[in-house]
Order: structure tokens, then sequence, then C-alpha cells
């Protein structure tokens, strides 16, 4: 007897309150990296109604960085909070050995079912996030649930669009976009607490790191290690996220499976992952020809540029 399968996925907007926080976080990191590609940063942000708050710990010969300037540019209006202090000489003692600056677990993951290598539901409701915030840059989310490939439900919500022009648009997004299919003309809740034009850091707070799933692969997928948004390439919580997520798109095609997960894990102060297991069509086993150290990491995939910013809009794959 066979079952459907249904999937959902979010996506949020680059003015959700969320989002803007990653945003400033990863700005700041950018800003570092231009002067000293080997700044040690990790920023956190919260911010919400007037105020942003900017803390955390940086090691950095950067000495032109405007934090202030940041921040207005990102989150508009605000008053800022920034204590900042130095990276904690007891962490970096491991880090600047090579080793790894935590212990963490990282996911990975590729599949065949989309161009990008990601999975269906998260690439159509980032699709039409993308969409969308053409007509309306403001405070938004998108989801969209699929039933065996096909759209089902979409869910959108836009800061300024009325809930009929909303649905219009979701309409003809349906008609161009390339990866959607329906076997039935799917359910669509526009706006479904009706229109709303106070949004961002006027209606909420928002959190470096608060969207996990909307950054890596959607809920379909775990989640192994912290945030991304932030930290500079030595936090394997980043790196070793990225690495995660190269090493499967080449199992991915090297052998052409149609899903790979891979996990890595390190601890704290050695730069030899403890877990390095690939899992191809459900097959798992061990992953070899890479440097996975840290430093390997980040000559590998050049991660000490400034980059960043782009990848805390619409998730970092």
């Amino acid at each position: 007897m066979s079952h459907s399968i249904i999937r959902t996925a979010e996506s949020v907007s680059p003015k959700h309150p969320d989002k803007i926080c990653d945003q400033i976080s990863d700005a700041i990191l950018d800003a570092h990296l231009t002067e000293d590609p080997l700044a040690r940063v990790a920023v956190d942000v919260a911010g919400g109604h007037g105020t942003v708050f900017v803390t955390g710990e940086i090691s950095s010969l950067a000495k032109h960085v405007n934090i202030s300037a940041i921040v207005h540019r990102l989150a508009g209006d605000v008053e800022l909070i920034e204590p900042i202090s130095q990276q904690s000489p007891e962490i970096a003692r491991g880090v600047d050995t090579g080793g790894a600056g935590d212990q963490g677990v990282m996911v990975g993951y590729a599949t065949n079912e989309t161009p990008e290598l990601l999975p269906l539901e998260y690439v159509l409701a980032r699709n039409l996030n993308k969409y969308l915030y053409e007509t309306w840059p403001f405070d938004g989310k998108t989801q969209v649930t699929i039933r065996d490939s096909h759209i089902e439900t979409i869910v959108a919500s836009f800061q300024h669009a009325s809930k009929q022009d909303l649905q219009a648009h979701i309409v003809q997004w349906l008609t161009i976009e390339p990866l959607a299919t329906t076997q039935d003309p799917p359910t669509i809740h526009a706006n479904p607490a009706g229109d709303w034009n106070v949004g961002g850091f006027d209606a909420d707070a928002g959190l470096t790191g608060r969207k996990l799933a909307v950054d890596n692969y959607g809920p379909r997928i775990p989640v192994g290690g912290g945030a991304f948004s932030g930290k500079d390439p030595s936090k394997v919580d980043r790196s070793a996220a990225y690495a995660a997520r190269q090493i499967a798109i080449d199992y991915l095609k090297k052998r052409s499976a149609s899903e790979v997960t891979v996990y890595l894990a390190y601890a704290i102060g050695f730069d030899q992952p403890v877990e390095t297991t690939v899992v191809v069509d459900g097959v798992g086993e061990t992953i070899t020809s890479y440097d996975l150290s840290p430093n390997g990491i980040i000559e590998w995939l050049d991660l000490r540029r400034p980059c960043y910013e782009a990848t805390a809009r619409y998730g970092h794959f």
C-alpha cells in the first residue's frame, strides 16, 4: 500500500526581524574581514522597537569598521547599544593552534530533486519569497506544502500587500515557476490573519540565528550545529557546515545519487573531526580524501573573504 509524502518548508524575507539581525551580524563580519582576513568575530544582534543591541567578541586588526553605520543601513533609525569584547584567551589558545573553536555537529545535505540540489519544498518557498519581495520589499513570510512533489498548500503574509493583490501574485507565480506543479488547484492562504502594515522591528523583535531551518535545508533535514551569521570561518559551526554541504554535493554527483547527508563532528581545540560520515542513498560510510581541519576547510572554500552578508538573506546554500 502506497502512502503520499507530504513536506512543508518556509522562507522569510530579508526585512523579517530575525533576518535583519542576521544581516547586521554578517555585515559586521564582512567589514572586519575586508581589513583583516584573520579577524576573529562572533557577533550576535537583538533588535526591535527602536533599539538594536550588538554584542559578542571581536579580535581584529581592523581600524575602520563603523558598526553604527552598518546598523543604520540595515535597520534604519534606531538606538544602538554595543558591548563588544575580545575573544576569550582560553578559547583563542585552541584556535591559535588550528583547532576547532568549539565542539559541535554539522550536517550537510544534497538531493537531485532540484537544480539547486536542495529539497523541493524549501526551494519553492524560497523562490516564492523572492518573487513576492520584488513587489513588496518589506517584512514577509512564505510557506509551501507539497504532496508527492506537487504543491498542495501555499501560505504567504507580506507587509503592505492587500490580500487580493497577494493572492493574484501567487497565482501568477504558479504559472511561471518551473518547479511548481499541481494536481489540483492548491489552497492559498494570502495574509490569512488579515492585511498588515506594521512589520519589521516596529512589530516584532529579532535575533541572530533564530531562523536555523531557513538558513539550512528546511525542517526535513536535521540541523546539527549552531547558527552561522556573525561567525568568522574559524568557527566550525559555520565553516564545517559549508564543507559538509560541498561534500554532499560532491558525493551526489560522483555517485549519481538521489540523496546524500553528511555528518561532521568536532572537539574544541582539536583540528581533526571526531566523526566524518556520509550517507549515500541510505548507505553510510566514512568520508575520505578531504582536509577537514578548520584551516583546511578555510583554504579549500576560500572563507576568509568578505562574502557573508548575502548569505544572511535567503539561506546559506
